[in-house]
C-alpha cells in the first residue's frame, strides 16, 4: 500500500490551496510555490497539482506555471505528458502572447515525450500571421534541433527557417539567421548517415540537413544587409557574425558590404561596434581602393575610442580587442595615443593593456609624450605596473631607433632615483638595450656598476653580469666586480651562475694576463660544488675549449650575435588571422583560438604551438638537415680527437661532399643525412671517456691553435708571441680533484683503459677523470 502524503507541513498547505475552489487561493499558491522554488526548497511533489492549474485564462498566472514546468519537467518526466494538451490547446489560442509562450515552453521542456506532440504545433506556428510567434518559433527549432536532429529534417524545419530570412520582419530575421547558425555548427558534429537497427528494414530518416541550406547567396545578402539596420543589438549582433563569415564573390560586393556595414559604428552597444569592426576588418582584404581602405581606417578610429570610456571590465574587453587589431592595422589609432594614457583610478589590468596599446603607438612623433607619461608612471605606488612602466622605456628605445638615447636618458633619471626595484627593472632594460645598439651607450656603464649593491634580484644580477663580461675589456676593474659574484656563486640561483660563468670566460678571453686566477676559481666552483647539471655542462665545455684551442673558444663565446628586436605581433600570422575573425568574443579576449578552450576537442598548449610553427615547419627542417650536410665537412669542434688520425670518411660523406663541390645540396643528400646521421651523436661524444682522456696527454693540435697552457702542454714548446698569454693559465687543463674514483686523477693509461672496459660514451660523465 502507497504510503499517503503528510497532512503537515508547507507542501500541504500548498497543495491544499492549488486544489481550491477560489481562484484567488491558487493564484496566490502558486506564487508561493515559485518563491519556495526560487530560494532553493524542493517542490516537485507539486507538480500534479500545479498543473492542474495550467488551464487558466491569466496570463500572469500561465506564465509561472509554464516557469515551475520548465524548473521540475526533468524531475517528472512521466508526468510531463500530463500538459501536452494544454500545450496544444495554447498553441492554437487566439492570443498571439500565449502562442509564443505555449511553443517557447515546449521546446525548452527538453522531454522526449514532449517532442513527437511539438512537430505539428511548431509547423504552424512558424508560419504564424504574427511575426512575434514566428520569431519564437524560430528559435525553438534550434532547440529541437538540438534534441532530435531527424525531426527538424523530416518535417521541413530547416527548410522553413530559411525561408524566414525573406520574412518582412527584421526581428523574424534576425532569429532564423541566429537559429540557422547553431543548426549549422551543431549538424558539423553529425554522422553523414545515421546507423541502422537490426530490426529494421527500411533505413532510419538522415539528421544532417542539406548542406545547400546554409549557403549565403547574392539574394539573401541583400535581404540580411536590409534587415541589419532595423532589428534590435541582439539580431545586429547575429547577422554581423553571419557576414564575417560570408565570402565575398569579387571586390566591388566586398566595398558593398563595407559601407551597408559601416553605419552600425555609430551604436550605442559595444557588442554592435565591435561585430562592425569585425566585418570590415574581414572585407578590407578585398578591397584595393586606397581612398576607401583610408577612409574605413579613418571611421574606425572613434567608435574604438569611445569604448575607453566604458566601465572598467568593458573597457578591459574593448582593449584586447583593440591590441589584437592593432597587430594587423596599426594604423588605426595612430593619432590617438592620449585616449590610453592611464588614469589615477584605472584598475591595473586596465593600466596593463594600455601600456601595451601605447608601445605599439609609439612612433617618432609621439614618442616625446609618450616618455614623460612613462617617466609619471615609474613615481607610481603599485610596484608592478611601476615595473612594467619601465620595461615599457625600454620597448620604446628597441622599437624606434631615433629615440634609444632619449629613453637611455630618462633610464638614468630613474636610476638616480634609488629606488631598488626601480634601479633593478632599468638594469634589466638596459641589458636590452645593449644587445640592439652594442657599443653606443658605454658611458652609462660606470654608473651601473655604481649601482652592483642595489641588486638582489636574479635577473637584474644577470642583467649586469652579462654587461659587465660584455664590456670587460673597457671596465678596469671588471675582475673584481665579477669577483664579487663569484664570491656567492654557491647561494646565487642558477640564471646568475650561468651569467657569472660566461662573463667570466669572456673577461678571461679579453684580458687573459689579469683574469688567470679568476677563471680558475670559477670553472672548478662550477664543475666541484654546483648542484645545477646545466652550470657543470657549460663549465666543462668551457674547460676543453680553452684547453684544447682557445681560438676556437673566442670564434665561440665572443660570437658576434644580432640584434634583437620588438616583436610586431604576440601570436603567429595565421592565428592572427583566425583571432580578427572571432571580433567580439572570448577567443579575442584570451588572444587563443576558441578551439583551445571550447568544446570537447579542446587543443593544448603543445597543440596550438604546432598550429602557429606549421608553416615554417618544413622549411626549418630543410634548413637543419642542409647544416648537418655542410658540417660533415667542416671542423667539428666537439670532437677533439679528430686530429690524430684521420678517419675515412663514409659513403654519405662523399655523396655530401660532392653535392656541395657541385654548388647546392640536393634533397637526396638531405634524406640520406636525416635517416643515417643523428646530430646529437657528435654532442654525445664529447661526454665519452674514449675521446675525453685526462688533458694530460692532449692530442696534437695544429700550429695554429694554442697549445701551450700550463698543465696541459706537451714536451713541445711552442713561443709563439700571440698565445704566450695564455701560457700562464696554470692548472686550468688540471681536472677538479675528488671527481674520479677517490684517488685523485688517474693516468691516461688508467682512463684509457677504464673507457674501453667501460664502452666508452655509455659512462657516466665523473668518471672522466
Amino acid at each position: 500500500m502507497a504510503m499517503a502524503p503528510p497532512r503537515k507541513g508547507e507542501n500541504y498547505e500548498l497543495r491544499q490551496q492549488l486544489n481550491s475552489e477560489y481562484r484567488d487561493k491558487r493564484a496566490d499558491a502558486i506564487k508561493r510555490v515559485i518563491a519556495n522554488h526560487t530560494i532553493g526548497k524542493d517542490c516537485s511533489g507539486l507538480f500534479p497539482d500545479v498543473v492542474k492549474n495550467m488551464q487558466t485564462d491569466d496570463l500572469e498566472q500561465k506564465k509561472l506555471v509554464y516557469l515551475y514546468l520548465m524548473n521540475y519537467a526533468k524531475t517528472q518526466p512521466e508526468l510531463v505528458i500530463l500538459a501536452v494538451n494544454t500545450f496544444v490547446k495554447d498553441t492554437a489560442d487566439p492570443n498571439p502572447l500565449v502562442r509564443a509562450l505555449a511553443i517557447r515552453t515546449m521546446s525548452i521542456l527538453r522531454a522526449e515525450k514532449i517532442l513527437d506532440y511539438l512537430a505539428s504545433p511548431l509547423s504552424r506556428c512558424l508560419k504564424d500571421d504574427n511575426p512575434y510567434v514566428r520569431k519564437t518559433a524560430a528559435l525553438c527549432v534550434a532547440k529541437v534541433f538540438d534534441l532530435k536532429p531527424e525531426l527538424c529534417v523530416e518535417y521541413g524545419f530547416v527548410e522553413t527557417l530559411r525561408d524566414l530570412i525573406g520574412d518582412g520582419n527584421p526581428m523574424v530575421v534576425a532569429n532564423a539567421v541566429a537559429a540557422l547558425a547553431d543548426i549549422y555548427e551543431a549538424s558539423l558534429n553529425l554522422p553523414d548517415t545515421p546507423p541502422t537497427s537490426p530490426g529494421r528494414s527500411s533505413p532510419p530518416p538522415s539528421s544532417k540537413p542539406n548542406p545547400e541550406l546554409f549557403i549565403i547567396d547574392p539574394p539573401t545578402l541583400t535581404k540580411l544587409l536590409v534587415a541589419l539596420n532595423e532589428c534590435s543589438e541582439w539580431g545586429r549582433i547575429a547577422i554581423l557574425n553571419t557576414l564575417a563569415r560570408y565570402k565575398a564573390l569579387d571586390e566591388k560586393e566586398s566595398e558593398h558590404i563595407c559601407e551597408r556595414v559601416m553605419p552600425q559604428f555609430q551604436h550605442v552597444n559595444a557588442a554592435v561596434v565591435l561585430g562592425a569592426v569585425k566585418v570590415i576588418m574581414i572585407h578590407m582584404k578585398a578591397v584595393t581602393r586606397e581612398d576607401l581602405i583610408k577612409s574605413l581606417t579613418r571611421k574606425m578610429a572613434p567608435p574604438l575610442v569611445t569604448l575607453i570610456s566604458s566601465p572598467p571590465e568593458v573597457q578591459w574587453v574593448a582593449l584586447r580587442n583593440i591590441n589584437l587589431l592593432l597587430q594587423k592595422r596599426p594604423d588605426i589609432l595612430a593619432n590617438e595615443m592620449r585616449v590610453f594614457f592611464c588614469k589615477y583610478n584605472d584598475p591595473p589590468y586596465v593600466k596593463v593593456e594600455k601600456l601595451d596599446i601605447m608601445v605599439r603607438l609609439a612612433s617618432e612623433k609621439n614618442v616625446d609624450t609618450l616618455l614623460g607619461e612613462l617617466k609619471e608612471y615609474a613615481s607610481e605606488v603599485d610596484v608592478d605596473f611601476v615595473r612594467k612602466a619601465v620595461r615599457a622605456v625600454g620597448q620604446v628605445a628597441i622599437k624606434i631607433d631615433e629615440a634609444a638615447e632619449r629613453c637611455v636618458g630618462v633610464l638614468m633619471e630613474l636610476i638616480e632615483t634609488r629606488v631598488s626595484y626601480v634601479v633593478q627593472e632599468a638594469v634589466i632594460v638596459i641589458k636590452d638595450i645593449f644587445r640592439k645598439y652594442p657599443h653606443s651607450y658605454e658611458g652609462i656603464i660606470p654608473t651601473l656598476c655604481a649601482n652592483l649593491e642595489e641588486l638582489d634580484e636574479p635577473e637584474a644580477k644577470a642583467s649586469l653580469i652579462w654587461i659587465i663580461g660584455e664590456y670587460a675589456e673597457k671596465i678596469e676593474n671588471a675582475d673584481e666586480l665579477l669577483g664579487t659574484f663569484l664570491e656567492s656563486f654557491k647561494e646565487e640561483s642558477y640564471p646568475v651562475q650561468l651569467q657569472t660563468l660566461t662573463a667570466i670566460v669572456k673577461l678571461f678571453l679579453k684580458k687573459p694576463d689579469e683574469s688567470q686566477t679568476i677563471v680558475q676559481k670559477v670553472l672548478q666552483a662550477a664543475t666541484k660544488d654546483c648542484d645545477s647539471a646545466d652550470v657543470r655542462d657549460r663549465a666543462y665545455i668551457y674547460w676543453r675549449l680553452l684547453s684544447s684551442d682557445p681560438a676556437a673558444a673566442k670564434s665561440v663565446v665572443l660570437a658576434v650575435r644580432p640584434p634583437i628586436s620588438l616583436p610586431q605581433t604576440t601570436v603567429a600570422p595565421a592565428i592572427l588571422e583566425e583571432l580578427l575573425a572571432e571580433v567580439s568574443s572570448l577567443a579575442s579576449v584570451y588572444h587563443k583560438p576558441a578551439a583551445t578552450f571550447i568544446g570537447k576537442g579542446r587543443l593544448g598548449a603543445e597543440e596550438m604551438q604546432r598550429r602557429a610553427l606549421e608553416p615554417e615547419e618544413e622549411n626549418a627542417r630543410e634548413k637543419a638537415l642542409q647544416t648537418v650536410v655542410a658540417g660533415q665537412q667542416a671542423e667539428n669542434l666537439l670532437d677533439f680527437d679528430a686530429d690524430d688520425e684521420p678517419q675515412p670518411s663514409s659513403a654519405g660523406g662523399s655523396q655530401s661532399l660532392s653535392m656541395l663541390g657541385n654548388g647546392g645540396i640536393s634533397s637526396s643528400t638531405i634524406s640520406n643525412v636525416a635517416k643515417s646521421t643523428n646530430p646529437l651523436d657528435e654532442l654525445m661524444d664529447l661526454f665519452s671517456t674514449a675521446s675525453m682522456t685526462t688533458p694530460a696527454a692532449q692530442p696534437v693540435a695544429p700550429k695554429s691553435t694554442v697549445s701551450g697552457i700550463q698543465g696541459l702542454q706537451d714536451d713541445r714548446q711552442d713561443t709563439n708571441t700571440t698565445h704566450d698569454a695564455f701560457a700562464g693559465l696554470t692548472g686550468l687543463g688540471s681536472p677538479p680533484q675528488g671527481l674520479g674514483n677517490g684517488n685523485g686523477v688517474t693516468s691516461p693509461a688508467q682512463s684509457q683503459g677504464q673507457a674501453q672496459q667501460r664502452g666508452g660514451a655509455q659512462d657516466d660523465l665523473l668518471g672522466l677523470f
